[in-house]
């Protein structure tokens, strides 16, 4: 039975970040569904704030639909997607960033739904919470400071974090691209920024919501490693990986490595959409009965 790939995006990202892998899966002949969790996609705020002229006092203090969206709200309504998606045969969730959160989260409560789990430079905690692997020697190199750079209000005022991608300051607009697509073009580091939206919901999770070993690591799984990333950096994806393994020696992670920055493997999709080709051949017989 053909698998639906189920892609679930990042922080401030949403559906239309997939656009371009999507197609390439389509004409490798593949299935897929891109997901935007709650208060994403065509459920974000966008404020009239935002728009040029912009009022920074607006922007900053004006009310979003995603104040109080938590990591339960997005699981719930990725376990929604894949309930639905299952029922057409053998499902594979990929997860980016920090949609590697929720992904493992559904991955704890459902692991029936799910024939492989795909993490792409993907946040799945193991030993430590997500905040507190920041402070650890392999996020040393990562410019936590650089979204600060174009914050938009205060965070524990608004309930959320906001951040102003539309800013033409140089230093703000230089500091996102040397963290999210340091080799791409201009032009493609516009472009893709212009695809995030500016709120995003503050729950990441507790030790709770760690990789489980009885749930979560009895699902095959792959961790797409990207070997430029300045936001995850090559050294956490490795220890992320060395953490699941260790949680699940008997299903260790399949590795597999593509060259390039946060975002690069969805501007130039073509690598990626093979990667998963090749994972969608992987599914045994019985997968998605």
């Amino acid at each position: 039975m053909q698998p639906t790939f189920v892609l679930v995006h990042g922080a401030f990202a949403n559906s239309f970040s997939f656009a371009p892998l999507q197609a390439e899966l389509g004409l490798l002949g593949h299935r897929s569904v891109a997901v935007d969790l709650p208060g994403h996609g065509f459920g974000a705020t966008y404020l009239r704030a935002y728009q040029a002229p912009q009022d920074p006092e607006g922007l900053a203090t004006a009310p979003s639909s995603i104040k109080g969206v938590t990591l339960a709200d997005n699981a719930a309504h990725l376990i929604g997607i894949l309930e639905r998606a299952k029922e057409n045969g053998p499902v594979i969730l990929v997860s980016h960033s920090r949609g590697g959160v929720t992904a493992t989260a559904a991955a704890n409560a459902r692991p029936d739904l799910i024939d492989r789990l795909v993490y792409v430079s993907s946040w799945c905690p193991v030993d430590l919470d997500v905040n507190d692997y920041y402070a650890e020697p392999e996020m040393a190199s990562v410019d936590a400071a650089s979204l600060a750079l174009a914050m938009a209000g205060n965070p524990a005022e608004l309930g959320l974090l906001r951040v102003n991608f539309r800013t033409a300051d140089p230093a703000a607009l230089a500091a996102f691209k040397a963290a999210f697509l340091a080799d791409g073009t201009d032009e493609e580091f516009l472009t893709f920024l212009n695809t995030f939206q500016p709120d995003e919901n503050l729950d990441v999770g507790t030790s709770a919501d760690r990789a489980q070993a009885t749930t979560w690591g009895r699902i095959p799984k792959t961790f797409v490693r990207l070997t430029d990333d300045a936001g995850l950096p090559l050294a956490l994806q490795d220890r992320l990986i060395r953490e699941g393994n260790a949680l699940t020696p008997d299903n260790p992670y399949d590795v597999r490595t593509l060259q390039g920055s946060h975002l690069k493997w969805l501007v130039a999709p073509a690598p990626a959409g093979r990667v998963l080709g090749e994972l969608a051949a992987l599914l045994p017989p019985s997968a998605g009965a």
